[in-house]
């Protein structure tokens, strides 16, 4: 686990060869909150600006892409009262933000069980991705709705209707045509999945995308995380040996 960096870290962008995608479990806003004395909601808005540091961050590096595990479908069970708060912070988000993600060449896509979504949260995701389908930078992706299993359960539904209308044998399917029935199949996978609060675990998040990926766990709650967490997350990452199941030889083979 990577301790919080001082607030002298320096803030040069790491140099070397940088992950295509990143994807960041957002833990730890309820736990800021309650260190304060403060409603768990004022955790989730003090979120939100780590969120802008994260994607303005990210498309500076111009990284491919950028997945934030912004809720899920566990988040379901949590309070009333809180799950409206939220709703309410991420449609705000993206009204107020889909004009940046513009200027930003930044393209918003979604995944996971959007129809259970609120209609006014839908209703600015759609107009958020329409206005940014056009953008060929960073792509971000919001896992809202989402869990890896759901994910998993609906890809094995969509083949299975298949195979019963006759369109697909059993012994046609492969991982990549499971692949292919994600929720996005057109993703790079992620090489770099960060976890803010201090967890070690990636309840339930890209179980399919991740099965190679470096993990990263950073003490610190996600409404602290600023981008000399990032740089710093991606500097040990580099410092990683990826070896994907493989010898260092072939790894040198597959990665060109």
């Amino acid at each position: 686990m990577l301790n919080s960096p001082r607030s002298s870290q320096n803030l040069t962008p790491p140099t070397g060869p940088l992950p295509r995608h990143i994807a960041i479990i957002m833990d730890g806003n309820g736990r800021w909150a309650r260190r304060r004395s403060l409603p768990r909601l004022m955790g989730h808005r003090e979120g939100v600006t780590a969120v802008r540091e994260a994607v303005t961050t990210c498309a500076e590096l111009k990284l491919d892409a950028l997945t934030l595990y912004a809720f899920s479908t566990e988040n379901w069970g949590r309070p009333p009262r809180e799950i409206n708060g939220l709703m309410r912070l991420l449609r705000n988000y993206l009204v107020r933000e889909v004009d940046e993600m513009v200027e930003n060449d930044i393209r918003l896509v979604a995944m996971g069980r959007l129809d259970q979504l609120p209609s006014t949260v839908r209703k600015a995701l759609e107009r958020a991705m329409a206005m940014t389908e056009n953008c060929r930078g960073m792509r971000l992706n919001l896992a809202l709705s989402y869990s890896g299993r759901s994910e998993l359960t609906d890809a094995m539904r969509r083949l299975a209707a298949e195979v019963r209308r006759g369109h697909l044998q059993p012994e046609e399917i492969t991982e990549e045509l499971i692949t292919r029935h994600l929720y996005i199949d057109d993703l790079p996978e992620p090489d770099l999945v960060i976890r803010t609060s201090g967890e070690e675990r990636i309840s339930n998040f890209m179980i399919w995308q991740i099965a190679y990926a470096e993990l990263c766990f950073l003490d610190i709650p996600w409404p602290d995380f600023r981008k000399e967490h990032l740089f710093r997350a991606i500097r040990d990452f580099q410092q990683r040996d990826r070896r994907f199941g493989v010898i260092p030889q072939q790894v040198r083979e597959r990665v060109g």
